[in-house]
Protein backbone atom coordinates (compact mmCIF):
# COMPACT_ATOMS: atom_id res chain seq x y z
CA UNK A 1 0.00 0.00 0.00
CA UNK A 2 1.06 3.36 -0.86
CA UNK A 3 0.08 6.88 0.59
CA UNK A 4 -1.81 10.10 -1.22
CA UNK A 5 -0.32 12.67 -0.65
CA UNK A 6 -3.78 14.30 1.15
CA UNK A 7 -2.36 17.25 2.78
CA UNK A 8 -4.94 19.05 5.58
CA UNK A 9 -3.85 22.87 5.46
CA UNK A 10 -4.64 25.78 8.68
CA UNK A 11 -2.95 29.01 9.35
CA UNK A 12 -1.44 31.35 6.80
CA UNK A 13 -2.43 30.55 3.28
CA UNK A 14 0.45 29.02 2.10
CA UNK A 15 1.40 31.40 -0.75
CA UNK A 16 1.42 34.62 1.45
CA UNK A 17 3.49 32.62 4.56
CA UNK A 18 6.98 33.06 4.97
CA UNK A 19 7.03 30.07 7.31
CA UNK A 20 5.87 26.57 7.30
CA UNK A 21 5.14 24.06 9.79
CA UNK A 22 4.79 20.69 8.35
CA UNK A 23 2.67 18.45 11.26
CA UNK A 24 3.31 14.60 11.11
CA UNK A 25 0.22 12.88 12.87
CA UNK A 26 0.67 8.95 14.93
CA UNK A 27 -0.36 5.72 14.18
CA UNK A 28 -4.32 6.00 14.58
CA UNK A 29 -4.63 9.80 14.81
CA UNK A 30 -5.64 12.55 11.89
CA UNK A 31 -3.97 15.70 10.43
CA UNK A 32 -6.97 17.47 11.78
CA UNK A 33 -6.03 16.25 15.53
CA UNK A 34 -2.32 17.31 15.01
CA UNK A 35 -3.02 20.40 13.88
CA UNK A 36 -4.88 21.11 16.99
CA UNK A 37 -1.89 21.00 18.66
CA UNK A 38 -1.00 24.13 17.06
CA UNK A 39 -2.79 26.58 19.07
CA UNK A 40 -0.43 25.87 22.10
CA UNK A 41 2.67 26.58 19.38
CA UNK A 42 4.22 29.91 18.42
CA UNK A 43 3.73 29.78 14.91
CA UNK A 44 1.36 32.37 13.92
CA UNK A 45 1.83 33.54 10.41
CA UNK A 46 2.70 30.19 9.62
CA UNK A 47 1.17 27.83 7.15
CA UNK A 48 0.55 24.44 8.66
CA UNK A 49 0.71 21.53 6.59
CA UNK A 50 -0.36 18.04 7.98
CA UNK A 51 -0.49 14.93 5.37
CA UNK A 52 -2.86 12.46 6.30
CA UNK A 53 -1.62 8.53 6.44
CA UNK A 54 -3.82 5.93 4.29
CA UNK A 55 -5.27 4.02 6.76
CA UNK A 56 -4.37 6.51 9.79
CA UNK A 57 -1.00 4.74 9.84
CA UNK A 58 2.36 5.98 8.02
CA UNK A 59 3.50 1.95 8.40
CA UNK A 60 2.35 -1.13 9.73
CA UNK A 61 4.57 -2.85 12.13
CA UNK A 62 6.30 -1.35 15.01
CA UNK A 63 9.49 1.35 14.09
CA UNK A 64 11.69 -0.99 15.43
CA UNK A 65 10.80 -3.70 12.88
CA UNK A 66 13.09 -4.89 10.51
CA UNK A 67 12.38 -2.14 7.67
CA UNK A 68 11.16 -4.79 4.76
CA UNK A 69 8.38 -5.48 6.78
CA UNK A 70 7.14 -1.86 6.99
CA UNK A 71 7.52 -1.51 3.19
CA UNK A 72 6.57 -0.12 0.85
CA UNK A 73 4.44 2.06 2.94
CA UNK A 74 7.31 3.81 5.15
CA UNK A 75 9.18 4.45 1.71
CA UNK A 76 5.94 6.09 0.30
CA UNK A 77 5.33 7.68 4.04
CA UNK A 78 8.93 9.51 3.30
CA UNK A 79 8.00 10.32 -0.08
CA UNK A 80 4.79 12.48 1.13
CA UNK A 81 6.96 14.29 3.35
CA UNK A 82 9.46 15.28 0.55
CA UNK A 83 6.78 16.07 -1.15
CA UNK A 84 4.98 18.06 1.93
CA UNK A 85 8.33 20.23 1.58
CA UNK A 86 8.48 20.58 -2.07
CA UNK A 87 5.47 22.19 -2.04
CA UNK A 88 6.32 24.50 0.27
CA UNK A 89 9.35 25.43 -1.44
CA UNK A 90 7.28 25.63 -4.76
CA UNK A 91 5.58 28.39 -2.71
CA UNK A 92 8.64 30.45 -2.39
CA UNK A 93 9.16 29.70 1.37
CA UNK A 94 12.90 28.94 1.79
CA UNK A 95 14.29 25.81 3.42
CA UNK A 96 15.36 27.58 6.36
CA UNK A 97 12.03 28.70 7.29
CA UNK A 98 10.16 25.32 6.92
CA UNK A 99 9.94 23.52 10.49
CA UNK A 100 8.52 20.22 11.46
CA UNK A 101 6.25 18.90 14.53
CA UNK A 102 6.25 15.00 14.91
CA UNK A 103 4.38 12.83 17.52
CA UNK A 104 5.03 8.93 18.05
CA UNK A 105 4.92 7.31 14.81
CA UNK A 106 5.12 11.10 13.02
CA UNK A 107 7.92 12.02 15.65
CA UNK A 108 9.61 8.67 14.02
CA UNK A 109 8.68 9.30 10.14
CA UNK A 110 10.21 13.12 11.13
CA UNK A 111 13.39 11.94 12.39
CA UNK A 112 13.71 9.37 9.24
CA UNK A 113 13.34 12.01 6.74
CA UNK A 114 15.29 14.51 8.33
CA UNK A 115 17.65 12.33 8.57
CA UNK A 116 17.56 11.31 4.96
CA UNK A 117 17.66 14.75 3.73
CA UNK A 118 19.80 16.66 6.11
CA UNK A 119 19.85 20.46 6.05
CA UNK A 120 19.67 23.38 7.17
CA UNK A 121 15.58 23.91 8.09
CA UNK A 122 14.01 26.19 10.45
CA UNK A 123 13.83 23.57 13.29
CA UNK A 124 11.77 20.38 14.68
CA UNK A 125 10.44 18.83 17.29
CA UNK A 126 10.17 15.19 18.04
CA UNK A 127 7.54 13.96 20.56
CA UNK A 128 8.47 10.20 21.77
CA UNK A 129 10.27 9.23 18.22
CA UNK A 130 13.71 7.57 17.35
CA UNK A 131 15.14 7.00 14.11
CA UNK A 132 13.58 3.61 12.09
CA UNK A 133 14.93 -0.20 11.80
CA UNK A 134 15.32 -3.06 13.43
CA UNK A 135 18.81 -1.52 13.69
CA UNK A 136 19.65 2.23 12.89
CA UNK A 137 21.45 2.08 8.85
CA UNK A 138 23.41 5.28 8.78
CA UNK A 139 24.56 4.50 4.89
CA UNK A 140 20.78 6.05 3.83
CA UNK A 141 21.60 8.98 6.00
CA UNK A 142 23.17 12.24 4.26
CA UNK A 143 23.86 15.94 4.09
CA UNK A 144 24.72 18.37 7.00
CA UNK A 145 21.50 20.16 9.65
CA UNK A 146 24.11 23.33 9.77
CA UNK A 147 23.08 23.64 13.80
CA UNK A 148 19.28 23.26 13.22
CA UNK A 149 17.47 23.39 16.64
CA UNK A 150 16.06 19.52 17.12
CA UNK A 151 13.94 19.02 20.77
CA UNK A 152 13.17 15.46 21.37
CA UNK A 153 11.51 14.84 24.61
CA UNK A 154 10.60 11.35 25.60
CA UNK A 155 8.93 8.99 27.98
CA UNK A 156 10.83 6.35 30.38
CA UNK A 157 9.83 4.16 29.85
CA UNK A 158 7.84 3.99 27.15
CA UNK A 159 5.64 1.17 26.03
CA UNK A 160 6.59 2.08 21.91
CA UNK A 161 10.05 3.69 21.79
CA UNK A 162 13.08 2.54 24.26
CA UNK A 163 14.98 5.13 25.77
CA UNK A 164 17.99 3.61 24.07
CA UNK A 165 16.83 4.33 20.45
CA UNK A 166 15.87 7.50 21.37
CA UNK A 167 19.58 8.02 22.83
CA UNK A 168 21.23 6.65 19.59
CA UNK A 169 19.22 8.45 17.34
CA UNK A 170 20.29 11.64 19.41
CA UNK A 171 23.65 10.82 19.17
CA UNK A 172 23.40 10.36 15.35
CA UNK A 173 22.05 13.68 14.13
CA UNK A 174 24.10 15.21 16.37
CA UNK A 175 26.91 13.67 14.18
CA UNK A 176 25.31 15.42 11.20
CA UNK A 177 25.55 18.94 13.14
CA UNK A 178 22.22 18.98 14.17
CA UNK A 179 21.95 21.18 18.03
CA UNK A 180 19.46 18.66 19.59
CA UNK A 181 18.16 18.80 23.22
CA UNK A 182 16.68 15.62 24.74
CA UNK A 183 14.51 16.10 27.64
CA UNK A 184 13.53 12.77 29.45
CA UNK A 185 10.12 12.31 31.44
CA UNK A 186 10.39 9.76 33.91
CA UNK A 187 7.06 7.30 34.01
CA UNK A 188 5.46 10.17 31.98
CA UNK A 189 2.79 8.63 29.80
CA UNK A 190 2.52 8.41 25.99
CA UNK A 191 1.52 11.79 25.19
CA UNK A 192 2.70 15.44 24.85
CA UNK A 193 3.12 17.57 27.89
CA UNK A 194 3.29 20.91 28.90
CA UNK A 195 7.01 21.17 29.53
CA UNK A 196 7.73 19.72 25.92
CA UNK A 197 5.72 22.11 24.77
CA UNK A 198 6.76 24.90 25.80
CA UNK A 199 10.54 23.90 24.94
CA UNK A 200 9.32 23.77 21.67
CA UNK A 201 8.51 27.40 21.56
CA UNK A 202 11.40 28.46 22.75
CA UNK A 203 14.08 26.25 20.97
CA UNK A 204 12.58 25.73 17.85
CA UNK A 205 10.11 27.99 17.27
CA UNK A 206 11.01 31.22 19.21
Amino acid sequence: MSHLVNIITAGQALEKAKKVLIMVHGRGGTATEILHLSTYLKVDGYALLAPQAANYTWYPYSFMAARERNEPWLTSAIQVLADTVQQAQDNGVKTENIYFFGFSQGACLILEYLAQHANRYGGAAAIIGGLIGEEIDTSKYQGDFGQMPLFIGTSDPDPHVPLQRVQASVAILKNMNANVQLSIYPNFEHSVNQDEIAIANTFVFG
